[in-house]
Parts: C-alpha cells; structure tokens; sequence
C-alpha cells in the first residue's frame, strides 16, 4: 500500500505559509526564490578596506542551490564576504549550500544589501529583482541592522568558515512539521508510518549535517524543543557556546538614527573573562552643542561585579584625547552622559579604534580592569550624514541634551528582537515514497 502512495507536497513549514494569497517572504520585503548577485559599495562597507560582497537575499527555493552553484564557479574572489538576509526555506537546498560555502572556506554575515538603485522599500519588486539578476556588479549600502538568518538560512550560514552574526542582527531556529498531500486515498496507517520514517530521517540528516560542520550538537538539542509555530532567537552566548560565531567581541557597523534628536550609534557584545557569558554595549554621538559634541554610553550591568565601575574612552589616534567617568545606573543598564570637545572629535574621527577601559575596584585596592578597542570604520560617513540630520531635525532646538537618553532605541540583550519576527519556513524537496 505505501508504495502507492504519491507524494506531493512535503514542506517543513512555520504557519501560514500555505496561502492563496501572496506569500508570507513577499509581504515581509522578501522574494520568493533566493537571489544572489555582486554588490558594490562606498569605501570600507564591509570592513577595512572592503567595498565588494556577494549579496544572497530571500526564500530558499527548490532549485537555489543549482543557481548558487554556477554562481559561485564565476567568482574567483574567494576572500569576497557574503551577506545572507534570508527567512528561510527549503532545508535540503540550503544543505546544498552549505557544502558550496564550505568548499569555497567562504567568510559568511547576516546583513541587508540594499541597492541604491531602488527605491526605499523596494528592494523586492520586479525591477529591482531584474536589477539584481542581471550581470555586473549593484551599487549598494550594507546594514547589519535587523537583519536576519532565520529557520534554513541558519543552515546555509553554518558552511561558511568564518562566521559572524552583528548585534542588531539575527539567526533564528525551530523545529519542523511535516505537512503531507496526497493523491487518492491513501490507508491513513501507511500514511502514519511514512511520516515516521520521514520525520526520523530528518531528524538524522539535520543532526549528521550539524555535526559535519563542526558545530555543537547542543544546536540540534535546542531546535528539537522549538516548536514549529515559534522561531527562536539565539543569543549572543549561544551562538558561542555552539561554535557559530566565536568572536569575543563582536560589534554593529555605525548607524545614523533620523529623528528629532538624531544620532550616530554603534553596539558591541563583550565576552566576559569569567565565563561565555555577555555584556550588550552601546555608543552614541548626539548633534553638536555649543561647539561640544554630547557622546553617550550605556551597558548592561555585571550582576556579579562589586563597586563603582569606570569607564574611560581614547582615540587610537591621539591617546591624550580621552573621556568618561562613572556611569549613573538605570535600571539595568549603567549610563555615562558626557560631552567631547572639537579637538577628540577630530581625533576620533581619525582613529581607526576607540580604546575602552573599565575599572572596577575590589576588595584591597586592587582593581578589576578590563580593555577593549571599538571599531570605528565607517565612522566619518555616518558623522557627516548625521551633521545633515542635525540641520533638518526641526522639533527640538539642536543644543538639547536627550531628556531620556534610553528612549529613542528600546534595546535589549538582543536589540533586533524589538520588533516582530515575520513568517519563515523551512522546506526540504518533495520526494517520493518508498
């Protein structure tokens, strides 16, 4: 009887993405097959010295890995990063994928290109589809802000070697339904007994994949005990304790956020020495008043530290230029709201770090000191946008400090989650029964 069974349809799905209306990746500003092409952007956009990536956008197909493949054999620039911002898709493709990646030691980021050439909230229709299709490279911006790699996609990303999931960004996972459509009238004990089969075949493919890409097997216990209907976030602990990203420090690129009180922000998570757990970072520079620019910094306090921590900060370039003091708590974050002055702004600018320290006392006189360097790529192009933000912003006179300097981004342990998680899925191919 099961030998007569025809297989349709079978999908690893999150509700919902069976409609007769428009798919769930178009209503959520992605397509619907996965697009892949060269992007362009100004300088260091990926990085010190880095203007050039490799863009894969959108839902897993049936036929992604094929395209992804032929793709790839052309470009010869292996040290090219690629950027994934996808919800997901079919599971077995993505399994394709990640071997190309792995071949390739591809270096792989969760982060949205955007190109310059479609209009904002665009990026998905047909003319800006048949942009990215074409040949040659897109001029484009790069955004690791809300950016995702969701259910599929988080298979895709385990190939590359070198890994690297941004704070303001997401890699998301859960577990899989099988969803079954037949043909006739199949015996409904057949049917339950091809299920099983299908669901512990899945079952072991997705933990001998995981284990094939050097990752915990902790990854394959945790997405057992997601449900379907629900996508679970990683956290930054997770994604090093699993071997995904096992950056001590991993940083956002510089961000202008518009508004009436515009300001450039940049966020860090800092590994404690202690243990794998840590500590959610933020910067900002606010519109200059008074020939004094107000620089603000927030982190999450150390439960398990003791005293009042200090925190200094000084440009690589000019190590004489220095701020900080000690925060004032909030809850559970600790602030320090101080103001530079035209001299370490210029130095800043022309630093290619930001070196931090945070000192704590102990018992004894001694003191607990922990030291960092922020990166500050990027951060001469976004100063010069928000100096144009700053003359525009008309509701509050561009001298005032922030009355609440929490406020303007809600940002938790991790910030992209402030927001709802759209739809995913996760499909393997259809295939036909024993």
């Amino acid at each position: 009887m099961l030998a007569r069974i025809l297989l349709l349809v079978a999908l690893l799905l999150l509700p919902g993405t069976l409609r007769a209306e428009a798919t769930p990746g178009e209503k959520t500003g992605f397509a619907s097959r996965l697009t892949i092409y060269l992007a362009k952007g100004p300088p260091d956009a990926c990085g010190p010295g880095c203007d050039r990536w490799i863009a894969i956008e959108g839902e897993i197909d049936r036929e992604a890995a094929l395209r992804i493949r032929r793709f790839l054999a052309a470009v010869k620039d292996l040290q090219r990063p690629i950027y994934l911002h996808s919800p997901g898709g079919n599971v077995e493709q993505s399994y394709a994928i990640a071997r190309l990646l792995r071949s390739r030691k591809a270096i792989a980021r969760v982060g949205r290109t955007i190109a310059t050439a479609c209009a904002a909230g665009t990026q998905v229709d047909g003319a800006c589809l048949k942009l990215k299709n074409a040949s040659g490279e897109v001029e484009a911006e790069l955004t690791t802000y809300r950016a995702m790699c969701n259910s599929a996609c988080g298979y895709m990303f385990l190939g590359a070697t070198s890994r690297e999931v941004a704070p303001d960004a997401a890699m998301a996972v859960h577990n899989s339904r099988l969803v079954l459509a037949f043909a006739g009238r199949p015996d409904p004990a057949a049917v339950a007994e091809y299920r099983r089969r299908r669901l512990l075949a899945a079952d072991r493919d997705r933990a001998a994949f995981i284990a094939a890409m050097g990752i915990s097997r902790e990854l394959d216990s945790l997405i057992r005990t997601v449900k379907f209907e629900s996508l679970h976030v990683l956290t930054r602990s997770e994604l090093y304790g699993f071997g995904i990203d096992t950056r001590p420090l991993a940083e956002t690129m510089w961000r202008l956020e518009k508004g009436a009180r515009p300001f450039i922000s940049k966020m860090a998570a800092v590994k404690k020495e202690s243990d794998a757990s840590f500590r959610t970072m933020e910067w900002r520079l606010y519109c200059e008043n008074k020939k004094r620019v107000p620089l603000l910094f927030m982190g999450e306090i150390d439960a398990a530290g003791t005293g009042q921590r200090t925190i200094q900060m000084a440009a690589s370039a000019d190590l004489s230029k220095q701020a900080g003091g000690p925060p004032v708590r909030f809850g559970k974050y600790e602030v320090w709201n101080g103001a530079v002055d035209a001299d370490m702004v210029k130095a800043v600018l022309a630093s290619h770090s930001l070196q931090v320290r945070e000192t704590t006392p102990e018992p004894v006189g001694k003191a607990d000191i922990t030291r960092f360097n922020i990166d500050l790529t990027g951060l001469p192009s976004v100063w010069t946008q928000l100096g144009t933000s700053c003359t525009s912003a008309t509701t509050s006179p561009a001298n005032a400090w922030p009355a609440n300097p929490l406020q303007p981004t809600n940002w938790t342990d991790s910030p992209w989650t402030a927001g709802p998680l759209p739809n995913a899925s996760a499909a393997p191919s259809a295939a036909a029964a024993p």
